[in-house]
Order: structure tokens, then C-alpha cells, then sequence
């Protein structure tokens, strides 16, 4: 089985005004040091053995349901692990 780990971030050219809220919460929370933070998101995907092409597969879930192209980047690992 593989463990497919799925972070999807906003583009850098695409405004955050949920991260700009949060930057600003932080800040008032006296936690001056942050600079910028970004929000995304994180998915683990459990998949079985033997899937051919296991890197085309997880690319095409992410372009066409994970993640919205026009707005957002993927990036994703993959480990092999033990079935339970």
C-alpha cells in the first residue's frame, strides 16, 4: 500500500485574504515575528498496490479534483508502507 501525502497551496500571484486574517490575528496576539502566512490544504490519500502508473494517477486526482489549477499548486509524496 502507498501513503500519497497532498499539500495544496495557493499560487504565489493569487491573493490570501484568509492567511492576511490570520497574519493579523497573530499580530495581535504579540506574535510580531510572522511575516506572511498562506493557507492550504493537506490530504492523505491511502492507495493499493499495484496501481500502474501510480505518479500520472495522483497527478490527474490533483488537476482535476484536489486542487483548482487556476488558483492553486500541488505537491505530493508518496511512501510505501505496511498493510495493517
Amino acid at each position: 500500500m502507498y501513503k500519497v501525502k497532498v499539500f495544496v497551496t495557493l499560487k504565489e500571484s493569487v491573493l490570501d485574504p484568509q492567511g492576511t486574517a490570520v497574519k493579523g490575528s497573530l499580530h495581535r496576539m504579540e506574535y510580531n515575528e510572522v511575516q506572511d502566512v498562506r493557507i492550504g490544504k493537506y490530504l492523505e490519500l491511502t492507495i493499493e498496490e499495484g496501481v500502474e502508473n501510480l505518479d500520472k494517477r495522483v497527478a490527474e486526482m490533483c488537476e482535476k479534483l484536489l486542487s483548482n489549477p487556476v488558483i492553486e499548486d500541488y505537491r505530493y509524496e508518496v511512501e510505501e508502507v505496511v498493510a495493517q
